[in-house]
């Protein structure tokens, strides 16, 4: 029980860093593109490096001693692309415009007429970045479960790129509502989703966990993170036209994650 509410807690702390991003906002303290960028690249490289060097080989592991060697290398590898699917399916469950990992950085005009846009979509917004932040949530949990000393790192990793989107959450509320403390209940109820998601993923999984099963968690995770990496952060961090920033920020998480694990032997 205490390694769950461990997982639970950590869970926690990383979906309520959209807490942070709405402080920020509410502050009127909009971070630099620079900011932006290398935090967005950073949380990369920790997602990249740690569902490649870490999960997947455990989950080949477990699989392969659970299963056996061609058997459970080929289940690993199903699992992995299965959760690249689920994201990939969540995403064009949302609507493009509605999508909080799909924003560009503009310049003053285009924010003052599409800040206007985002006071109608308001709520949309919150929806929205809770539905995504569900896997996010089971991903955090598990690997917390499996490894608690290796979800630290990755509670970092997903804490920094939910700044922006607590951000992304709080201004149009702010405008609709004229109300600082429902822009920030907003932003903290749509970060919750993550702590909702470890939920579902106890009470829903754990009668049904053994070896096999929580290893092809393992690698789905993995999937789930490469494809937020690749198809959301990254891209996400040049729109901010820092490249070389997103890109230092991503080597800065590998190098980060990699120590991490140094230090952890």
């Amino acid at each position: 029980m205490t390694d769950v509410l461990l997982a639970f807690s950590l869970t926690l702390v990383a979906g309520l860093s959209t807490v942070i991003g709405s402080v920020i906002a509410l502050l009127k303290r909009t971070p630099s593109p620079r900011f932006l960028a290398t935090s967005l690249g950073f949380s990369a490289g920790v997602m990249i490096y740690v569902s490649f060097v870490e999960l997947l080989p455990a989950a080949t592991d477990h699989m392969q001693a659970a299963l056996g060697e061609h058997r459970g290398a080929v289940w690993v590898t199903l699992a992995f692309f299965a959760g690249m699917l689920l994201i990939a399916a969540i995403d064009q469950l949302v609507p493009h415009e509605a999508n909080p990992h799909e924003f560009t950085h503009h310049d003053d005009a285009s924010e003052r007429a599409q800040a206007a846009y985002l006071l109608r979509m308001g709520g949309l917004l919150a929806l929205a970045l809770g539905i995504h932040n569900l896997p996010e949530g089971m991903a955090t949990f598990l690997t917390a479960l499996e490894n608690p000393t290796l979800a630290v790192p990755l509670v970092v990793a997903i804490g920094l790129h939910n700044i922006p989107e607590g951000i992304a959450v709080s201004v149009p509320i702010h405008l609709a509502t004229g109300s600082r403390f429902k822009a920030f209940a907003y932003s903290a109820a749509s970060g919750l989703a993550e702590p909702v998601g470890a939920l579902l993923a106890y009470l829903v999984l754990r009668p049904f966990l053994n070896e096999a099963v929580m290893a092809a968690m393992l690698a789905a995770v993995a999937g789930v993170m490469v494809f937020i990496s690749l198809d959301k952060l990254l891209p996400t961090a040049e729109e901010f036209g820092e490249h070389h920033r997103a890109v230092y920020g991503m080597v800065g998480g590998m190098a980060f994650m990699s120590l991490s694990l140094l230090l952890m032997m």
